[in-house]
């Protein structure tokens, strides 16, 4: 199994956690990229069970080979014979789909993976939940899906360009969301006010570095590896082999900034909404949005309360207090500091508008939240 990713380390800690409740085990770990052939050590191996995440034929074959007790974790199914336990793509893709149509996105699109069976089925219950809504789905052409980097750019570019806008993307997994919105960079694509992006994996790590940060559906990964070493015990412990088949349901959605709006297909609200994302923390005011809009303040102030239920004036507040509420929560950052870095000139006063929009002080914030 590998550890370069979040899932995958996740069902590590769902079967460390196993481990600890139960029957200690002697666990051997050697890291694997995913995709490799089986390695060479697995055929002379005095081991007892084996947990693996079956990503092609030749790590079946080797799998079974050995004789042990085995559970498989990878969508692939190229061990049928073997018990499975794997997330339920089917839910996966209601979660996303539903995050995105309760943002009133009308327009929706799929960025698959076709190298990969849970990305098609992904797909699949996607599509199915799109055309039952009414809507048709745009979904990412398999000529775009390349393994060459600058070609994947290239082709993601084109794809999002043509695209109808405002839209809700569904991309398969985590990395396809961070490629979906360099894309929208490089294109000045407004995220998300024109194209929202969810993803599949909650990598935290890969999702703060996306730009804007990616909401992602959150797997229940422990969950199945504390359900797979269940299996794998029973087994070691006398149990038959059995073909059983177990999904694991995700835990939710994981909301970040790429998806943060409902579906605005005013162009004058659009680029007031992306001036006031990008600079909401220099400070700003009103008139500074006007500055970048051809329109009166009147018009705008109606425009916008039709576009997303408020002024423009509360969109800057609510962008700033979302600022403060990350640094206090991620940072151990003074509240002068997070002050100065949210455009508010003394922090008594950021503390009143605070305690005024939040509810409480600042600091009784910060220390709720880490005693959670």
């Amino acid at each position: 199994m590998e550890t370069s990713n979040a899932y995958a380390r996740n069902l590590l800690h769902g079967v460390v956690r196993y481990v600890r409740e139960h029957t200690p085990w002697s666990l051997f770990l050697v890291e694997q990229s995913r995709g490799q052939t089986a390695p060479e050590w697995v055929a002379n191996w005095r081991g007892d069970g084996i947990i693996a995440r079956i990503e092609n034929p030749q790590v079946a074959d080797a799998v079974l080979a050995s004789g042990l007790p085995a559970v498989d974790l990878s969508a692939g199914r190229f061990a049928p014979s073997l018990p499975w336990v794997e997330t339920d793509d089917v839910q996966i893709a209601r979660m996303a789909f539903n995050h995105l149509a309760d943002r009133g996105f009308k327009a929706f699109a799929y960025g698959g993976d076709e190298r990969f069976m849970w990305s098609r089925s992904r797909g699949v219950e996607f599509a199915r939940l799109v055309q039952a809504r009414g809507c048709r789905l745009h979904e990412l052409p398999p000529s775009a899906q390349v393994s060459d980097v600058a070609q994947q750019v290239d082709q993601l570019e084109q794809w999002v360009a043509g695209l109808p806008k405002p839209i809700g993307i569904f991309a398969c997994y985590d990395i396809r969301g961070q490629q979906l919105l360099d894309a929208c960079r490089n294109l000045g694509v407004a995220v998300p006010e024109e194209v929202a992006v969810v993803g599949v994996d909650d990598d935290d790590l890969l999702c703060q570095l996306a730009f804007p940060p990616l909401s992602s559906v959150q797997p229940n990964a422990r969950h199945t590896g504390y359900t797979a070493a269940a299996l794998l015990d029973a087994m070691m412990n006398g149990a038959p082999r059995e073909a059983v088949e177990i999904r694991v349901p995700p835990l939710g959605v994981t909301a970040r900034q790429s998806t943060d709006i409902l579906a605005v297909s005013d162009t004058i609200v659009v680029r007031a909404l992306r001036f006031i994302r990008e600079h909401a923390c220099d400070p700003i005011a009103v008139t500074d949005v006007l500055a970048t809009v051809p329109v009166s303040r009147r018009v705008l102030e109606k425009r916008f309360e039709q576009a997303v239920g408020h002024s423009p004036h509360a969109e800057i507040v609510a962008v700033r207090m979302n600022r403060v509420k990350e640094l206090l929560l991620e940072t151990d950052l003074s509240l002068e500091m997070i002050a100065a870095r949210t455009g508010f000139e003394h922090p008594e006063y950021l503390t009143v508008m605070f305690k005024r929009e939040v509810g409480v002080p600042p600091g009784r914030f910060r220390k709720r939240a880490m005693s959670e």
